[in-house]
Formats: structure tokens, sequence, C-alpha cells
């Protein structure tokens, strides 16, 4: 996205080499010719011939950026990907939020009186999503409750909370911190990392990740009282989920990809994405211009995620057609399949009560293959063979350590261990 501009102290272009035009002006006209030398003073390297006589070429004038196309006043401080149009910092936060609001409004995602709680990773689609959302909640009558998953990665996510203590206290909203270890069994995705090091599906720990925070994200809904939960996934994030799903053959996910979150079936709290029509470089610039404080590092288990692929074949598409991403979330959502590849209606998970479409759901399925040491189950081609291998029944006693299992820690979580994960 080009920045144009500077807007209130925010965003100031870079120097352009040469000197002011009216200089560079006078100088050709007398001869001088500055403005075409190059650093070492040597010869100009394009000249213009008049004649037989050689001329110095005439510098490129710094053009100076356009006025906003909403307020008229301030300098544009960018061009905005989809519509082009040139904008202040101010107007461009301004109808950033008015669209957020127009999504959360248009799907009836969150009804007037609803306790929402906000999935705070202390990233910056989390935090803009929780910045926005409380600008907005006066106009939507909800209240906000933030809620931070702690997957218990060393040296990655006490920064990351450190971030989301910070947010809730300048913007004076509750937050609540669920763990891994608490809530299943003693289990950290670093325990999880060291325990499928040695199984050959080192990359499915973005699998463990992305399903035991959702289900992490769920109890510490409940546990504040919630009716709602919504999560910060971007345009790009969708992308990149459709993407990984075609590549997968996973017909399941990508009809439950469409639309901008799930009913609450089964007893599930509803949840929704209300930045899922906003490009990730929006969200950015967003969270810049508003000067928001969040946390930036790459996950430690990030490098070997699948969903960095999908990530770089999305930035190839995006660099031939632009508008790529929005078109593949407006895809899956017309998307649909035919009757012989409809999954069937979920029902109940036989441990939890938790809403499956086999008899355990995949929380537990994926938590008893770790219990049995046997990680690979319910991952990938484990799948398949889930119900007639495991038991339905209680699962055996956790590990008195599960940290000490063997291995180096290898392998991904996913998409830097953020909301995002699927």
């Amino acid at each position: 996205m080009p920045v144009l501009g500077r807007d209130a102290g925010d965003l100031q272009p870079p120097p352009l080499p040469g000197v002011p035009h009216s200089q560079a002006r006078d100088d050709f006209q007398d001869g001088k010719g500055r403005g075409a030398m190059d650093k070492g003073g040597s010869a100009p390297t394009s000249v213009a011939s008049r004649g037989s006589q050689l001329l110095p070429a005439r510098p490129e004038p710094a053009m100076p950026a356009p006025q906003c196309a909403s307020c008229h006043a301030a300098r544009a401080a960018l061009r905005r990907p989809r519509s082009g149009q040139a904008l202040c910092g101010a107007c461009f936060c301004t109808a950033f939020e008015a669209e957020v609001l127009h999504t959360v409004l248009a799907g009836r995602l969150l009804p007037p009186g609803a306790v929402v709680a906000v999935g705070a990773s202390g990233g910056k689609d989390s935090t803009v999503l929780a910045h926005v959302l409380r600008e907005l909640a006066p106009r939507l009558g909800v209240s906000l409750r933030l809620v931070a998953v702690d997957e218990g990665i060393g040296g990655y996510r006490d920064a990351a909370l450190a971030a989301v203590r910070r947010q809730a206290a300048r913007w004076d909203l509750p937050l609540t911190v669920v763990a891994y270890a608490d809530l299943f069994g003693g289990w950290t995705m670093d325990a999880v990392a060291r325990s499928t090091a040695g199984s050959g599906r080192s990359r499915a720990c973005c699998t463990f990740c992305g399903v035991l925070r959702r289900r992490a994200l769920e109890e510490g809904a409940r546990l504040v009282g919630a009716t709602h939960i919504v999560t910060g996934h971007n345009a790009d994030d969708m992308a990149e989920t459709v993407l990984m799903n075609f590549l997968r053959g996973d017909a399941g996910r990508l009809a439950r990809g469409g639309g901008l979150g799930s009913r609450g079936e089964g007893g599930a709290l509803p949840r929704c994405r209300p930045l899922q029509l906003a490009s990730q470089k929006e969200v950015v610039l967003y969270a810049h211009f508003r000067r928001l404080d969040y946390f930036s590092e790459e996950c430690v288990y990030a490098p070997e995620a699948f969903r960095g692929h999908a990530r770089h074949l999305l930035k190839l598409l995006e660099a031939a057609r632009p508008s790529a991403a929005l078109d593949l979330v407006h895809s899956a959502e017309r998307l649909a399949l035919a009757p012989a590849a409809r999954p069937p209606p979920p029902g109940a998970c036989s441990r939890c009560g938790a809403l499956a479409s086999r008899a355990l759901c995949q929380a537990c399925a994926l938590l008893d293959g770790l219990q049995r040491g046997r990680p690979r189950l319910a991952i990938g081609k484990g799948r398949g063979g889930r119900d007639e291998e495991g038991s339905s029944g209680p699962p055996p006693p956790p590990p008195s350590d599960p940290g000490s299992a063997p291995g180096p820690a290898a392998g991904g979580c996913g998409a830097t261990c953020k909301e995002r994960c699927e």
C-alpha cells in the first residue's frame, strides 16, 4: 500500500534525492547542472541533445502528496488498495471503523445486550479488533470482556500476555487468562512439541495449537459469562485458510468456512469475525495511525507451519491480482458442495459433550493420542481410524510431568500461535 505523506505527525515520506524543483530549474538555466550530477560529481548519467549541444537531463520533481479525498484539508497519508482512494490517517481510521460497524450490523453478528468475549492474543489483529469494538460498543449496545489463552510457549507467550495486560489496563476492560496446563491435564504447547518431535508429524503441532486454543477460548468465554465470541481473523487469514483446505482436499472445512462466523450449534457459543473483510495491510495501518501497543514477534514454532506455504502462495496471487484475498473469501461464502460430499450433521462428543462429527471431538481425540503416546491419532491419516482405535471411555491418567517428554522441540504451532489458528 503506497504511503503518500504525513498526517498529524504520523507518517513522513522518505526524502528524495536532488534539489528542489525551483532550484534545479535555475541551475539548469545558469548552465550549472547541479541537479544532474551524480554523488561523485561526475558527468550526468542521462543527457538530452539540442542540436550538437549536450544538455544535462532535468531531474524529476518531487510530487507532493494529494489532499485527502474525504476531508479535503489534510494531506493524504495512504491510498487504499481496493478503492484507490487517497485518505489522511484520521479519515482512514474513521472509514475503517465504519466498515467494521457495517459488517457487524449487516451480518447481525452481535445483538444489543450481548456480552462479547474478545479473543486477545496481544497481536495486531486482536488488538485492532478490541480497540474498534470498544469504540463501537455504545452504538452496538454490547459489553466487552478480554479472554487470553496461555498456550505455555516459553520465551514467547509471556511477552504477548504482557501486551494484553497493558491493553486491558489502558482501556479499562476486564481480562481473564486461561491456560492449557490448567485445562488439559498439564499439557502445554512446549510439552506437545516435545511429544510429537519423533513422530514424523512435527508440523502437526499447528493442529494441536489451533484445536486446543479454540476449546480454551470457549471455556474462557463461558467463565466470564459471555454470550458471543469474536476473533481477529482478517481477510488474508481467511484466504489462507481457504487455500489450505483446498490443498488438503478438506471438503468438510470448506463447507463450514463460509460466512462471517458460526451460529453456535450444539450448545457452543456463537462466534464471528468482524475483521474478515479487512485486509492485513489496513489492519496494520489502523494500528499505526491509532498508535496501538501490540506484540509483533513471531512464534518460535511458526517456521514449520503449513500455513506459511499458503501465505506465500497468496502473496504471489495478490501480485498478479490485488483482490485475490477477498475473492477467495467470497468464493468460500458461495461454495456449494454436492450432496455426496456434504459432511454429516454434527453430534455430541461422548466424553465432553462438545460438538463433534465422530464419537470424540477433535480436542478429546488429540489429547487421547498424546496420553497414549500416539500423537498421530486423529491427525491426517490417523483421523480415519480414530473410532476403531480409540476408546470413548475416560482417558488414562496424564503423565506426572508432560514437559519431561524426550526429544527436541521441533514443529509448528500454526500461524504465530494467534487467534487466527483454525
